[in-house]
């Protein structure tokens, strides 16, 4: 019989070290090659099996494949696309199932968050029961830490890197200036209904009293009057207050501080706006300078200051998705694994993919200080080790040198096009 080829995409906002599971997949199957033949990645995601825009990676060298290791971004293309209810639309599952079928298509690697579970979860159910059996994995990515059943998320590490480095030298910079100058910064950082990235920030305090001095968490419901209090104690004790702000603080009720009023693809609030928001609402009530910056596409592409140990572990899940896949099993997502101890280590494990599609991983409470303003022991012994390490990419001329694939395209073996 001839040997299965594998399917691999990307999906939602992509990291620092989502292209280091794509090497991990590639390099693991290229390993495997009597089990798997080639390994196509989808153009643009999962749009790349329903249009038929298939990358045909083995023409891609071994030293580009590699480096795939130390670039951002992602290699293939990434989409926010979310596949329709097959309960009331199964057309763009027959039509994934007729290119699979077509281009031999047997394994089917996910690289995303919850929403890409999800869809991992659904084509695993759907291939059996429409008669075309294709192992699933789903290889987690997400930089806001919120996938349930695994200890932490690639991309995450990296990205808590690059805010906690931020936040300790803005910190130094309006220490520096406040005297005459600014009293106020906010770091307004991405996380949508989980605070672990606005966590991240607290691991610039050396400390107890250094910056960031308030640290907003979705989590904690936001309290307008409690803030500002905060705020001018601070000022008045430090002579500067340094905030770090996740792009998901709200109001008791739910509102979001900075809700832009649309929504995106998947149905998610659009947000962004919440550190203006909060320098309007410090500079009418205090009367105080502020500056504000957000870390926005910054802090998720930032490759240049990458924990060591999420690169590892970002690796280290694509690699295991072959070899799970390979082993025969399917709808399951591969799961870091922290092993008790003071010595940090872990290991790979697996969760069945109806437990993790569309479920969020929060900040427990205990991770959160009493006020709600600051991290705990707790949050800092959690979060230490997943900044852990520097894996420098190599430099030419000052800069980052970062690869740029072929993706060329397979032949399209369909008559039929889809169109969105």
């Amino acid at each position: 019989m001839t040997k299965r080829n594998a399917f691999y995409a990307q999906s939602g906002g992509v990291t620092a070290v989502i292209n280091a599971s794509a090497c991990g997949v590639i390099e693991t199957a290229r390993a495997h090659r009597g089990q798997i033949g080639k390994v196509f990645a989808g153009r643009n995601g999962i749009l790349g099996a329903l249009r038929e825009e298939l990358i045909d990676t083995s023409k891609e060298s071994a030293k580009t494949i590699a480096a795939l290791k130390h670039t951002p971004s992602g290699a293939f293309g990434s989409c926010r696309y979310k596949l329709k209810n097959p309960a009331q639309d199964m057309s763009e599952y027959e039509r994934l199932i007729e290119v699979f079928k077509a281009h031999n298509i047997g394994y089917f690697f996910y690289n995303g968050g919850g929403d890409s579970a999800d869809t991992c979860l659904k084509v695993s159910q759907l291939a059996e029961t429409m008669g075309y059996p294709i192992q699933a994995i789903h290889i987690p990515k997400t930089v806001d830490n919120d996938l349930p059943f695994t200890d932490c998320s690639p991309g995450f590490g990296s990205v808590a890197k690059y805010v906690a480095v931020s936040t300790r030298e803005a910190s130094l910079d309006v220490a520096s200036m406040c005297e005459t100058s600014t009293k106020v910064f906010i770091l307004e950082v991405m996380g949508r209904h989980a605070g672990w990235i606005a966590a991240a920030g607290g691991l610039a305090a050396e400390q107890a009293g250094d910056p960031p001095h308030i640290i907003l968490f979705p989590e904690i419901a936001f309290d307008r009057d409690k803030f500002l209090k905060k705020v001018e104690r601070t000022v008045k004790k430090n002579g500067y207050c340094v905030i770090v702000a996740s792009e998901g603080a709200q109001y008791k009720d739910g509102t979001f501080i900075a809700d832009a009023g649309a929504t995106d693809a998947f149905g998610h609030k659009q947000l962004g706006g919440v550190a203006p928001t909060l320098a309007t609402m410090i500079k009418d009530a205090l009367g105080y300078k502020y500056h504000w910056a957000l870390a926005d596409y910054l802090q998720r592409s930032a490759r240049h200051i990458a924990s060591a140990t999420d690169v590892e572990q970002a690796y280290a899940v694509g690699k295991a998705a072959v070899e799970y896949a390979i082993a025969g099993k399917s709808g399951v997502m591969v799961t870091i694994e922290r092993k008790p101890g003071k010595r940090y280590r872990w290991s790979l494990g697996e969760a069945p993919l109806e437990h993790i599609a569309n479920v969020e991983k929060k900040m427990p409470r205990n991770f959160i200080s009493r006020d709600g303003f600051a991290i705990t022991e707790a949050a800092q012994q959690y979060l230490k080790p997943l900044i852990a390490g520097e894996d420098y990419p190599p430099y030419k001329n000052g800069v980052p040198q970062y690869v740029r694939l072929k993706n060329q395209l397979v032949a399209n073996k369909l008559k039929t096009r889809f169109s969105l």
